[in-house]
């Protein structure tokens, strides 16, 4: 997945392509990519869906979380982006909490405290240099805490194909419709835009299908096997993000967001309430 978020901001950096319009692109071939596996394994299963609404709306949320990300990724380091996003199991766990009156003991609750806190001294340099871009990352991190919600909801009502088909048409409708619209409005952000050569066209295609197939494997992998065996793979994103960041962008962390993404990754790697 940090591969995915790499070649987001290399186009973003070196493409010349916005943020939403690389979005476009990411829900669009995710859905050429999953939409004619769906159509061979179960035709008819895209018309039969028992949660047709509640998918449409995870691809929103998907799709506005997506957004976030790639605009903070053109701008600041895919370490600091990935650091500052890790505040979303903290999140989760308020809401889960607050919503579904799950129990939180003052432990939990501390341990929230510490983990927004080690976010805050990632975020707190990064306000200095990008301003508000550092908090996009949050902005995602929330975002994608109700795509998760609505993932609990729908449960096992669709098949993970089902899910991520419905989800990448809703996130292309979507962000079809943002571009269209900043289009006649004349906002370049916004507008309607096709990839400027066969090298561009490769990365956007590469783009989807990581997105697609990936996300595909992890709702599957959840439903096999138990969040506790499972979580502790996404602590590899920032290490991966770093290198990435370095090889491909020369962006490596300062001392001081070492410090919060320790702080960060402390929390969640040592506190088994996470799962």
């Amino acid at each position: 997945l940090p591969v995915m978020d790499a070649i987001a901001k290399y186009m973003g950096v070196s493409g010349g392509m916005s943020p939403a319009q690389v979005t476009f692109y990411r829900f669009f071939f995710q859905v050429l990519c999953t939409l004619p596996l769906l159509l061979v394994v179960s035709p008819r299963a895209l018309f039969s869906a028992k949660r047709p609404w509640m998918n449409c709306l995870r691809g929103v949320l998907h799709a506005s979380a997506s957004l976030m990300f790639f605009a903070a990724v053109k701008y600041m380091p895919l370490a600091d982006v990935f650091a500052i996003y890790f505040v979303e199991p903290f999140m989760l766990t308020m809401m889960s909490a607050i919503f579904l009156g799950d129990k939180v003991g003052w432990k939990r609750w501390t341990a929230i405290a510490v983990g927004f806190g080690g976010a805050l001294i990632v975020i707190q340099p990064s306000f200095e240099i990008f301003g508000w871009t550092s908090l996009l990352p949050v902005a995602c991190a929330f975002l994608y805490t109700l795509y998760l919600f609505l993932n609990r909801a729908i449960g096992d009502a669709d098949s993970p194909l089902v899910m991520q088909t419905m989800s990448g048409i809703a996130g292309t409708v979507f962000m079809g419709a943002a571009l269209l619209a900043g289009d006649a409005l004349g906002d370049k952000d916004f507008a309607v835009s096709l990839p400027q050569s066969g090298f561009a066209l490769t990365l956007l295609i590469l783009l989807g299908s990581i997105s697609g197939y990936m996300h595909l494997l992890i709702v599957r992998a959840f439903r096999l096997a138990p969040l506790s065996l499972l979580a502790p793979f996404q602590y590899f994103e920032i290490i991966s993000a770093t290198i990435l960041g370095y090889a491909l962008f020369s962006d490596f962390p300062t001392p001081s967001k070492w410090l919060g993404i320790l702080i960060i990754l402390g929390i969640l790697i040592t506190s088994k309430a996470w799962f």
